[in-house]
């Protein structure tokens, strides 16, 4: 039995790489093997993920094949993207080409709340519209997140957003065209020849994401690069009590409005509605919050 980790699962195979040191026949270098998880998972209702810590049994040493026979004890999960063992999302917006869209950009940032995955936000692009860049950090930093501002095309950011994943296994996110590959590409060039044995084996480019997929970028240091989203699902343990958790900048008013049950929207007395007026809660970030009540709410009735 080996261990290793799923690194990509594509058609019901999982590519699983293992260490040279957990191998046999005295390899140097990483072993991806071709395997399948056995049916007893599909009972449990228990699914692979790319991410996962796992046991193999080799089929065919030769031809690296196998199946998968245990999957190890998770320390996180996320839904979508599917991935395991995360330990922080670095979600990728352009400030411009394409303009960036905050109500997408905030359901994203709630769902990893939700998920209590930390998040560092990127605002690539910044060459192109430097001064509108800088307002959404604000933005956004004075909401309580970790911001950085970047250039894959000049280099700006690059060195502390480098630092920031270092040692850490971090999931990059964000929708189609804002330039998550050239931000790979800038920050670790050549990562992607890691799995370049699964390129071979599946026929296809390795530079196309259709599916999650985790590369090697140092010692102790991976990416999970994930297709490209244009929506984003509100988890399905979010519920209206429950959202004004994950807006952090709700958190010095929430017990403190007139009524315990205050929803934060047409209530009066309401201590957030009061730091909205005052300039303390973004509006923007307000309206996208009353979105989202009112998609809750109707998913509640319906």
């Amino acid at each position: 039995m080996l261990t290793g980790k799923i690194i990509k699962g594509i058609g019901g195979f999982y590519y699983v790489a293992v260490d040279p040191k957990n191998a046999e026949g005295g390899e140097t270098k990483e072993i991806i093997y071709e395997t399948r998880a056995r049916g007893l998972f599909r009972m449990e209702g228990l699914r692979p993920l790319v991410g996962d810590d796992c046991e193999i049994a080799v089929t065919d040493a030769e031809k690296h094949t196998g199946n998968i026979e245990k999957i190890l004890p998770r320390r996180s999960m996320l839904i979508r993207p599917a991935v395991a063992n995360t330990d922080q999302a670095i979600v990728i917006f352009a400030v411009s080409k394409p303009e960036p869209h905050t109500g997408l950009m905030d359901r994203y940032l709630v769902q990893m709340e939700v998920y209590e995955v930390p998040v560092i936000l990127v605002l690539n692009k910044i060459d192109q519209d430097e001064e509108a860049g800088k307002a959404l950090a604000e933005i956004y930093r004075k909401a309580g997140f970790t911001v950085v501002l970047t250039s894959a095309k000049t280099g700006v950011g690059m060195s502390e957003l480098k630092r920031l994943m270092k040692g850490k296994t971090s999931v990059l996110s964000g929708p189609s065209g804002v330039g998550k590959s050239s931000i790979i590409n800038a920050l670790f060039p050549g990562v992607r020849m890691e799995t370049g044995e699964i390129s071979k084996k599946i026929g296809r480019g390795k530079h196309t994401t259709r599916h999650s997929e985790l590369m090697v970028a140092g010692d102790d240091t991976f990416l999970f690069d994930t297709p490209g989203f244009s929506s984003v699902e509100l988890p399905e343990k979010l519920d209206e009590e429950s959202l004004p958790l994950y807006f952090p900048e709700f958190q010095p008013y929430l017990g403190k409005c007139k009524f315990s049950t205050c929803r934060h929207l047409s209530e009066p007395d309401c201590r957030v509605k009061e730091a909205l007026a005052e300039g303390k809660i973004e509006k923007s970030r307000y309206e996208n919050y009353a979105g989202m009540m009112d998609e809750l709410a109707k998913r509640r009735k319906y």
